[in-house]
């Protein structure tokens, strides 16, 4: 039965609605967002004691991954053909914990009295069933992506080698029972043994191999115990687990337009993945790659990015440097200046990988610049 036209209407002006209220309550509580994620979790584990246990002791950095999903969540909550897959992957990231339905109704009422709690007068019953439908539509996708998927939890990865490049750099090769289905470009929840329950995301550099290794690049960053673990401490054969792929950064070498790709120290490696990937054909789309960082010893690729793109014509390598203004052969300034004095890029796909900072930095540019939005590709987990 087709929807009448007035009730097609109603239900446009009432998802506005909910978008609206939503959008307007975020805004006020934002300021606050620490305190409303002490709080949700705090209320989650009143409600939900065995819950608990699927969390690291310190809960630093789950609740800053808790705000950047609901940030992303109410940025595209009008946007379903973005937000539905987003979602999907979080339903089946999910089950890596061993996540149930009830888990998922203690989640709703906890976030919904932690947003009530610092709206406070603003917080009306219509704000309540707005944020009602929200979340049932974000646990809705997310349950019935875990319930459709018939694949691991998650994948037993060895460790096979541990090459240090840097005191805060090593690439690290692991390789998996049984091979990972990711597409290069995607990412992964990985946890290892000196660090559990603390689960971090990171990009697989190469494109997928018949033995089924993967290649990481990790870097150590402030504050950060699993990349600091990474870095100084993974030796071979230790056993890491791998959730399943995430991310929307892929490359349909047939059917795209040329590409940009704009590349912040360790985001090299899901451009390294498609590029990888795409050395494996003669004739690709042609690919521009911005790979910045602040000294030359940060484009620790450079010499095989450059080797390659003597060997395939399609592949154009600019290096930047924010500092060194002494260094020949590279671009000055930020990844932002530099991509946007080369053009506005307006007929080319742009992908974007780096720094949660670089990566607004970069995108807010090239629109102002003239790229088209929907031309423009990244995905949200970037630094963990």
């Amino acid at each position: 039965m087709t929807a009448t036209p007035s009730r097609s209407a109603d239900a446009a002006s009432g998802a506005a609605a909910m978008v609206r209220l939503v959008r307007e309550s975020w805004a006020l509580v934002e300021p606050h967002a620490e305190d409303v994620a002490r709080f949700f979790y705090g209320m989650l584990f009143s409600l939900s004691p065995n819950a608990r246990e699927m969390f690291p002791a310190n809960m630093e950095v789950q609740r800053s991954r808790l705000l950047r999903a609901l940030v992303h969540f109410v940025q595209l909550v009008d946007r379903p053909d973005d937000l539905v897959p987003f979602l999907r992957q979080l339903g089946r990231d999910h089950r890596k914990f061993g996540v149930i339905s009830a888990h998922y109704e203690a989640v709703g009422t906890a976030l919904i009295h932690a947003v009530k709690k610092y709206a406070t007068k603003s917080w009306t019953d219509e704000t309540e069933r707005a944020w009602a439908e929200a979340y049932t539509i974000m646990a809705r996708a997310m349950l019935d992506a875990a319930n459709a998927e018939d694949g691991p939890a998650w994948w037993p990865a060895a460790v096979v080698d541990h090459h240090r490049i840097g005191f805060d750099l090593a690439v690290v090769t692991v390789r998996p029972d049984y091979p990972v289905p990711y597409q290069p470009g995607q990412y992964v929840s990985v946890e290892v043994p000196q660090r559990p329950r603390l689960w971090r995301y990171l990009s697989p550099a190469n494109a997928p191999r018949e033995d089924g290794s993967i290649d990481f690049h990790i870097r150590t960053v402030d504050g950060g115990w699993v990349s600091r673990a990474i870095v100084g401490h993974t030796r071979p054969g230790d056993v890491w687990r791998l959730g399943p792929p995430m991310g929307r950064m892929r490359v349909d070498r047939e059917n795209t337009r040329d590409l940009v790709m704009v590349a912040g120290g360790t985001g090299l490696a899901p451009m390294r993945a498609i590029i990888d990937e795409l050395c494996q054909w003669g004739e690709n789309p042609r690919v521009h790659l911005f790979y910045g960082g602040r000294v030359l010893a940060d484009l620790y690729d450079l010499q095989n990015l450059q080797h390659l793109a003597a060997t395939n014509p399609w592949l154009t390598v600019v290096p930047v440097l924010e500092s060194e203004p002494d260094a020949t052969g590279v671009e000055h300034g930020t990844l932002a200046d530099v991509v946007t004095r080369y053009g506005a890029w307006s007929e080319r796909n742009v992908l974007v990988s780096g720094s949660p900072a670089m990566i607004r930095s970069t995108v807010s540019r090239m629109l102002v610049a003239g790229t088209p939005l929907d031309h423009i590709t990244y995905d949200p987990f970037t630094l963990d």
